[in-house]
Parts: C-alpha cells; sequence; structure tokens
C-alpha cells in the first residue's frame, strides 16, 4: 500500500517532485532491483543487508576479484625453448671471454669459482647418502683370553675364506657376507683394497657396530680378522636397513672421489692465485724503484749543467 513503509528491504520510497493527480501529493512505491546502475564510470548498487536500504559505490564482487589477485603471487612467465637456448649461448660466450681473457687473474678466478660451485654441488649430493643411524641394543662384546685371541688369530690366518671390502666402502652387501661365512667358520677374513692410511681402523668399527662381531687382530696389508662370537645366531636380517645398496655406495664413491680432487684442484688454484698476486706486488716494486733512480739521475745531471 502506497504512503506507508514497504515491507520488503528491496522495497524502495520515492516522492516525485512534480506532475498532477494523486501520486503528486502520495507515495510511489517502486520496486528496486539489485542490478547496479551506473553513473558514470562508477556503479551504483542499492544494499539491503541489515533490513535497511543504502547506496554504494563500485561492484562487490569486483572488489573481492582484485583483492584476490592482489593476495595472489605473480605468476612467472614461461620461456620459450628459443629463449632458453639464447640464455645459454649468452652465459657460454661469457666464459669463453673469460677463458681466453689476456690477463692471468681473470682466468684464474674464474676457475676457481667454477671449482668452488662443483664443491658446493657434490656435497648438496652426498648429503642425500646420509643413512641415520637407527637405534640398536646395546651390545656387549664377549671378553675372550689372550689364550683364545691367539688360537683364533691363527685360524683365522690359515683359513681362506675372506669378504672383500672395496670401492664402495661398507655397505649392506659385506655384512651379508660376513653372516654367510659365520654360517660355517667361527673366523672370517675381511680384506680391504683400495685402502687409504687409516681408513681400515674405521672400517673396522663400522663393521663391528653392524654385525656384532669381535675384532681378533687388524694386519698392516689392510686385513681384519672377525670372529663370531661363541652363543652366534644368525639374524633373520642380515643385511642391516641403515646401509646402503650396491649401487648406492658406488654412487657415493664417485661423488667423494669427484669431491676430493676437486678440493685439491681448488687449492691449487689458491696457490696459484696467490703466487701471481705476489709476482705482480713485486713487478709494481721494482718499476717504482726504477723510477725514482731515473729522477735521481735526472736531477744530477740538471745540477752539474748549472754548476758548468
Amino acid at each position: 500500500m502506497c504512503g506507508s513503509a514497504p515491507s520488503h528491504p528491496a522495497t524502495l520510497l520515492v516522492r516525485p517532485f512534480g506532475g498532477s493527480g494523486p501520486e503528486a501529493h502520495g507515495w510511489s512505491c517502486w520496486r528496486c532491483f539489485r542490478q547496479p546502475a551506473r553513473c558514470g564510470s562508477m556503479a551504483v548498487r542499492l544494499d539491503t543487508d541489515g533490513g535497511f536500504a543504502r547506496f554504494a559505490l563500485g561492484d562487490p564482487e569486483g572488489a573481492k576479484q582484485k583483492g584476490s589477485q592482489m593476495q595472489q603471487p605473480p605468476k612467472k612467465k614461461k620461456m620459450s625453448r628459443k629463449a632458453k637456448v639464447n640464455q645459454l649461448k649468452w652465459y657460454r660466450l661469457k666464459a669463453k671471454k673469460k677463458m681466453k681473457s689476456p690477463n692471468p687473474e681473470v682466468r684464474i678466478r674464474y676457475k676457481l669459482e667454477k671449482a668452488k660451485r662443483k664443491e658446493e654441488w657434490l656435497i648438496e649430493k652426498l648429503r642425500k647418502y646420509e643413512v641415520p643411524r637407527t637405534p640398536e641394543p646395546v651390545h656387549d662384546p664377549e671378553i675372550l683370553t689372550e689364550e683364545e685371541k691367539f688360537y683364533l688369530k691363527r685360524t683365522g690366518e690359515k683359513k681362506k675364506n675372506y669378504v672383500p671390502v672395496g670401492r664402495r666402502g661398507v655397505f649392506g652387501g659385506v655384512v651379508l657376507n660376513m653372516h654367510l661365512h659365520w654360517k660355517k667358520h667361527e673366523t672370517v677374513k675381511v680384506v680391504c683394497k683400495p685402502c687409504r692410511p687409516g681408513q681400515v681402523y674405521e672400517y673396522a668399527e663400522e663393521l663391528t657396530r653392524l654385525s656384532k662381531g669381535t675384532v681378533i687382530d687388524i694386519k698392516p696389508s689392510n686385513t681384519i680378522i672377525f670372529y663370531r662370537g661363541k652363543n652366534y645366531v644368525q639374524p633373520k636380517v642380515m643385511s642391516p636397513p641403515d646401509t646402503l645398496s650396491k649401487q648406492k655406495a658406488l654412487e657415493k664413491y664417485r661423488y667423494e672421489q669427484s669431491l676430493e680432487h676437486t678440493s685439491q684442484f681448488i687449492e691449487k688454484l689458491e696457490k696459484e692465485l696467490e703466487d701471481y698476486q705476489k709476482h705482480v706486488a713485486l713487478f709494481k716494486n721494482r718499476e717504482g724503484a726504477t723510477s725514482v733512480d731515473e729522477e735521481t739521475t735526472v736531477d744530477d745531471r740538471t745540477v752539474t749543467s748549472y754548476s758548468e
């Protein structure tokens, strides 16, 4: 009914300013739609939340979209294949210029930076092969008398059964072979070749932890004699879970070798750079000394000419 407040919140009461008839002295009821009306570049909309009619500017959906766009991080543009090739060509050309530079210091510094980057990359690679040690029960090694040790040492030397430890180092297969030998023999020899000086003791400690055996003797020829124990029981899982596989052990060895050679190469380059800098400093000192001598000789000549 006109002249009274509308019951629907979306109803807008508007009083006309002119005209004739009954509408000139009363209220006319217009049903407003929620669709916003344009006023220039801004959108005018009617907000009826809370039972009250209010006018507002702007589009709420557009504002939400803008807010979400501002929160999202900018997407990285994918490089085309041609752009990647051009970038690689640019890097190669830059490296080629440094390698063919007439200044020896530039060449040495470029090699040094490249070697250090490779060293960091190798260290990151080797971290993947670090196996976390699982908590194990405390192993109580058997106490042997001197006579028993002497007897086991002699028997271990006479027997021909052995387990090789090569460039892969200690991995699951070495411990498995030790348990297979202990099935029929009390002792087993572990031959470490190739082996750096002092590395045989590291192997002995690691194999003692993994196999729960007892070290009887360590030979100077990098041979370790292990005793299985008096109350030896073959475990169900002979290859410990906290060891590397054969393939991964070989990969780790290759990365370690590469890291060792790279570190040696870095030391060599640093020494070369230091020697070159010393040579340059010495050459500059000599040039300064010769220039001072020339100035003194010129001054002496001028003094003698004036005296004459």
